[in-house]
């Protein structure tokens, strides 16, 4: 017997060697100084980045939102939500599904009790008697070929990549915790402006209408400032609309019934402005949606590892025990019956079956790798869109900001012309006061947008595990 097992394992070693590899990352899938572009890093910055690994994507998020509303609302989030919590089940389940695959290694026991009565009939006599019987068995899978071995390192696997999963839901929700929350703030302070502006533009209207019945302006410019004011008015409804909107998804997202939510201002926020995003490797390592792409790929590899066991022959080694005995008996109360049996099964024909789950674990193999690789890409693209976006977003506040001071010289200087000077109309007046309105709702929405894309950045770098 101990011949027959070391010349299986000898074959085994020289046929088999790739079955008891352990997963390696493939390279060159996707070329790392590739996934940002060149001229959104400086050459300072990555050799910062590359000699310290501390990256914006590992920042706590305590750090990252110092705003105490906001935090104890990812807070509540991270305690009560759905998704989150339906993600952590998803771990557990998988951690179950690792312990089960352990204990493939050990031996399996099972018994098989009998009883039975029997009745005999001779000679107008009758006899009865009741039996019993105990009949365990035990057999033992000897991993030559590393088929459990690979259902061990799969399960392993999988859970590193529901545990990824689990991190990136969790990255998610606070990020999308924090998004919603300054959408409230955009929101507020939008409807206060325009809140501000429809009880102007209704004082002034009411002084148009005065200055009507003397003369000083004609009926066309008050009607026409009317019907701006509607439009106004009807602006300010839907942005009221859409804050109940945001505050009733936020609430949502907390796993709660709706409930007023407590805020501060968008002006009292402040978000890092100076950061090293890292270099390419930490965005591999940090984002654990591309650490999850890349355990469904290991998970995959040991599956194909597993198809390609199943076609070398398997060792078993088995023993079993019976104990029997008959009631009423006293010359022989038992009998006890031991065997050991090694079994050697090889397939030889399973109509092609065999070879086809190999075929087919190596496409998905092949599959789990492209869908890597697109994982990678697809996190490139974020980072190099985010970065870019901030950017665009705070030159569009700067000028923003320029055109709101000069627009509120611009209503000034109308207002005092046309308290000096009959040339100048009122509704040159009303105009330059709704092109300062819009300039200060962009002003809101550029700071928004700031926000958004800073907390996205920080979501894409991996930012918010745990």
């Amino acid at each position: 017997m101990r011949k027959i097992i070391l010349t299986i394992a000898a074959v085994a070693v020289v046929s088999s060697c790739s079955i008891y590899r352990k997963y390696e990352r493939p390279e060159n899938v996707v070329p790392m100084d590739s996934l940002y572009r060149a001229e959104l890093i400086s050459p300072e910055e990555d050799a910062q980045a590359a000699e310290d690994s501390t990256s914006f994507g590992y920042m706590p998020w305590e750090e990252m939102f110092t705003d105490p509303h906001l935090q104890s609302l990812i807070r509540t989030a991270l305690d009560n939500n759905t998704d989150l919590l339906s993600a952590a089940l998803r771990v557990e389940q998988a951690q179950h599904r690792l312990r089960a695959s352990k204990l493939a290694y050990t031996p399996t026991l099972t018994l098989g009790p009998n009883i039975s009565y029997n009745y005999s009939y001779s000679n107008d006599q009758g006899a009865s008697s009741w039996q019993y019987s105990l009949n365990p068995t035990v057999s033992w899978d000897i991993d030559l070929f590393g088929s459990l071995l690979n259902a061990k390192r799969g399960a392993q696997a999988t859970l590193l990549q529901q545990e990824a999963y689990r991190q990136a839901v969790r990255s998610q929700l606070i990020a999308t915790v924090a998004n919603t929350y300054y959408s409230l703030l955009m929101l507020d302070e939008q409807v206060r402006i325009s809140e501000e502006n429809v009880a102007l533009w209704a004082e002034q209207i009411r002084s148009m209408e005065s200055m009507l019945k003397v003369g000083r302006v004609n009926e066309n410019a008050v009607t026409q400032s009317r019907a701006q004011l509607y439009g106004l008015e009807a602006s300010l409804a839907d942005m009221k609309r859409q804050r109940q909107e945001a505050e009733n998804a936020l609430c949502s997202i907390l796993g709660s019934v709706y409930t007023q939510i407590e805020r501060g201002t968008i002006d009292e926020q402040t978000l890092p402005q100076d950061f090293s995003v890292g270099v390419p490797l930490e965005l591999l390592s940090n984002r654990p949606d591309v650490y999850q792409a890349e355990m469904a790929l290991a998970s995959a590899y040991y599956s194909t590892n597993q198809a390609r066991s199943a076609m070398y022959p398997q060792l078993t080694l088995s023993g079993s025990g019976g104990w029997t005995n008959t009631l009423g008996q006293a010359v022989n109360p038992g009998q006890l019956i031991v065997s050991a049996i090694a079994q050697l099964a090889k397939p030889i024909f399973y109509k092609g079956q065999l070879t086809a789950n190999l075929r087919v674990a190596k496409a998905e193999e092949e599959i789990a790798k492209l869908t890597y690789k697109q994982t990678l890409l697809n996190a490139g693209e974020e980072v190099n869109n985010n970065l870019y976006a901030l950017e665009i977003y705070d030159e569009m506040l700067q000028k923003h900001q320029s055109q709101l001071s000069d627009l509120q010289r611009t209503v000034e200087t109308a207002e005092s012309l046309y308290q000096r000077s009959t040339k100048m109309t009122y509704l040159e007046v009303l105009t330059a006061r709704q092109s300062l309105l819009t300039a200060q709702l962009n002003v809101v929405s550029d700071k928004y947008n700031l926000l958004q894309t800073t907390v996205n950045l920080y979501r894409s770098l991996g930012g918010g595990r745990q």
